[in-house]
């Protein structure tokens, strides 16, 4: 079955804004859903990105895939994290602490801001198999998959910045902030470990 690369919605398009429906049981095990998988994951690679929602691709469902490879141009600061594919996640902080990150998004091309993430999460969540999972993401992996469980309700990150004065284009935070951010993030990743 051939893959595609689908077109990534950007900020704007309703579809971002909309709570994604969960996914049933026979749904997922379909041939449509296990394509959409196989086109998502194709999608996210082909664009650097480190996760990708369905509702990104203008679909309304309780899908994202997670992948940061070695070597990812757009994200090379970002602890590696194999192919993951979450299903009706849920995602629970499992105590108070948070990390001061910056974030961009595949459906905001050329922008980045800061924002404060939940540095420990408990993630549940099926397989594409439909199998379930119960684990716990740390540090940056953390903020990885809260900013994907928020693309499925609805959430874009510019919603959880508090200063929109750190809102930049990705060459101004190559030239202004990344220096910074970049020691900052390696220090929490040799404290939490991702």
């Amino acid at each position: 079955m051939a893959v595609a690369v689908l077109e990534i919605r950007e900020l704007g398009d309703p579809v971002l804004r909309v709570p994604a429906r969960p996914v049933g049981a026979e749904e997922l095990a379909s041939e449509e859903t296990q394509r959409l998988i196989d086109d998502m994951i194709e999608t996210m690679r082909a664009a650097d990105g480190a996760g990708l929602a369905a509702p990104q691709v203008g679909v309304s469902l309780r899908i994202a895939v997670i992948e940061v490879r070695e070597g990812n141009p757009r994200y090379p600061y970002k602890p590696p994290i194999p192919l993951t594919v979450i299903v009706n996640p849920e995602l629970t902080p499992l105590d108070p602490a948070t990390f001061a990150t910056n974030e961009g998004c595949l459906s905001m091309p050329n922008v980045r801001g800061d924002l404060n993430r939940f540095e420990n999460v408990g993630v549940r969540y099926l397989d594409r198999q439909g199998r379930p999972h119960e684990e716990t993401r740390r540090g940056l992996t953390a903020g990885t998959f809260q900013h994907e469980v928020d693309h499925l309700d609805g959430i874009l990150f510019i919603d959880r910045m508090t200063d929109m004065s750190s809102l930049s284009t990705w060459a101004e935070f190559e030239r202004h902030g990344k220096e910074e951010f970049v020691r900052r993030i390696e220090a929490l990743v040799e404290r939490v470990g991702s």
